[in-house]
């Protein structure tokens, strides 16, 4: 099975940050002029609008919404209204929430949806209206102004409004991703109105792309609230639209939709509090099941070819587990032992330092009957000095979501239903294998890799971590923490550093290629079956310093990855 890795949209080449910011890595991340607030997204006209709702007199919970927004206009093959999110936000008060805007399939799906002639289809769940979850990123961005922003509704959608109205230039990324769904998007009239031209081939690098219903949409929302979309124009259309083409959402599933607040998962790690998002999160459960295991190793210490293997052991025993327990919590259960220390502790005696591990299947951990949690990407990470951080991760899925523009509303919807589990064992187009814990139920949210991390020492928020790339977002998360709270590289050099992935099924290590051949010869050596990945994901963090200087940082592989080819 190929692991599909989806990328995310870099910087417009063609436009500069303002002089308010410090730009790094090409303008994806960015501090205040006077250093009291940090931006990191994957777009510089996005970053720029955290940067300038901060200006503005807004937190960082304002630039957050602000970033999401312009990249609802800009990175609509990643996010968008259309699609939800996971957030963890860290307070100035010091309180942590984790803030479920997860898509929910509609009141008439079911178990068996995807089956044809006893077989499942796997277009239906990736392509079309059967392939869209009621979207909820609008819920929680409401949410979140109104709970601890300093900005208005407006303030954060109608800057957003004006660029979709206006137009930007699609940059090489972009024209890519387009170019790559452009049979599939040319079958809705709607989304190839917008994203192709009159001769139905994708729009190249440099055309500026108009998007006016959406801005229509977008104003609409400001004036009017979440209500708009849920219970006025946005959800009729959406309804009309899927009775006549086939679709299962109703007016009343997006009336019904509510976001949900989360205990989040916390978890020590050697000096540190991670805090991470729960179920239908894998995330947060398996970034601290890794990180409880990797703490039995010194990882300072090994040699680089054996901290990678440690590394991906204990990824693999993890993505057994993912596979067999995690699902929606509101529907099944999903045991706390998952990130019981002791727990861990048995998993990393199993792991030898000279050879692979073979995992045949899941663990069980302690208290697994009882003990229970309570009912394609971008990461966007924003933090202040008054003590505000926010760890954002949305998608619509993969590539322009479900391919789908409701008429009139210029909103891409996602494809989010694929991440159930169509049918146990039958691989998702991520590869992920699945049980029954994550099949579909009326109602139920699909399981996710998205992992927002917030990390406290003594208390106090110190870094904030997340990334995209499908199932390589919790790989990506522990890297990028060990890295810099292990290793204690430098931010840059801890994301730039070689990745690998292991996600169980299929039994490969995934290596990007800028690996080193000896380190990569090791670890065949000792049993890995090593597969070569092109660098891919993207992670965005901030850290702060002891004399209380941030520092930002995007995924440092985006300008490389945004060159003309």
């Amino acid at each position: 099975m190929t692991l599909l890795i989806k990328t995310l949209k870099p910087v417009l080449a063609a436009i500069a940050l303002s002089t308010a910011m410090l730009a790094q890595a090409g303008g994806y991340s960015a501090l205040t002029e006077q250093g009291d607030g940090a931006v990191a997204t994957v777009n510089a006209l996005a970053t720029q609008a955290g940067i300038n709702a901060l200006a503005k007199g807004g937190n960082a919970v304002d630039a957050a919404v602000a970033a999401a927004l312009t990249l609802g206009v800009v990175d609509s093959h990643n996010s968008g209204i259309g699609g939800g999110l996971f957030a963890v936000v860290h307070w100035a008060d010091g309180r942590v929430e984790a803030i479920d805007g997860r898509e929910m399939a509609p009141a008439a799906a079911h178990r068996d949806m995807y089956l044809r002639n006893g077989k499942v289809d796997g277009d239906l769940s990736v392509t079309g209206p059967l392939a869209i979850g009621v979207p909820g990123s609008i819920a929680v961005f409401e949410y979140l102004l109104k709970k601890g922003g300093k900005l208005s509704y407006a303030d954060a959608l109608l800057p957003a409004a004006d660029l979709a109205e206006q137009g930007f230039a699609i940059d090489n990324i972009y024209a890519r991703r387009l170019k790559g769904m452009q049979q599939k998007i040319s079958q809705f009239p709607a989304s190839a109105k917008v994203l192709l031209d009159a001769n139905g081939q994708a729009w190249p690098v440099g055309h500026k792309l108009v998007q006016k219903d959406l801005a229509a949409t977008y104003r609409a929302i400001a004036k009017e609230g979440a209500a708009h979309f849920y219970q006025g124009d946005f959800a009729k259309k959406t309804a009309a639209w899927m009775k006549a083409n086939g679709g299962l959402i109703t007016e009343q599933d997006m009336a019904n939709y509510q976001l949900k607040l989360r205990e989040p998962v916390v978890s020590q790690y050697r000096d540190y509090t991670v805090v991470g998002f729960p179920p239908p999160s894998s995330g947060g459960v398996h970034v601290a099941q890794i990180l409880n295991i990797l703490e039995h190793f010194d990882l300072t210490a090994l040699p680089a070819t054996e901290r990678y293997h440690v590394v991906a052991e204990a990824m693999k025993l993890a993505f057994a587990d993912r596979a067999y327990w995690l699902g929606d919590p509101d529907y099944v259960k999903v045991p706390k032992g998952l990130i019981d220390p002791s727990y861990a502790q048995g998993l990393a005696k199993s792991i030898s330092l000279n050879k692979v591990l073979t995992v045949a299947s899941h663990g069980t951990p302690p208290r697994a009957e009882y003990d229970l949690f309570g009912k394609h990407t971008t990461h966007i990470a924003t933090a202040d000095k008054a003590g505000n951080w926010v760890a954002i991760t949305t998608t619509v899925n993969t590539d322009f979501g479900s391919k789908v523009i409701i008429p009139g509303t210029g909103v891409v919807m996602n494809n989010q239903m694929d991440d159930f589990s169509a049918q146990p064992g039958v691989p998702n187009i991520y590869g992920l294998v699945g049980t029954e814990a994550n099949s579909i139920q009326p109602g139920k949210r699909p399981l996710s890799s998205m992992s927002p991390t917030i990390v406290l020492k003594g208390g106090k928020p110190v870094m904030t971590i997340g990334a995209a790339g499908g199932p390589t977002i919790i790989t990506q998360v522990v890297q990028g923490l060990i890295n810099h709270l292990d290793l204690q590289e430098p931010l840059h050099e801890a994301i730039a550093m070689p990745r690998i992935h292991h996600q169980w099924k299929p039994n490969n290590l995934y290596v990007e290629k800028t690996m080193p051949p000896a380190i990569r010869s090791g670890l065949e050596a000792k049993g890995h079956a090593t597969k070569t990945l092109w660098p891919y994901g993207s992670t965005q963090a901030i850290v702060v310093d002891s004399q209380g200087q941030f520092s930002s940082v995007a995924e440092p592989r985006l300008k490389e990855r945004n060159k003309v080819q």
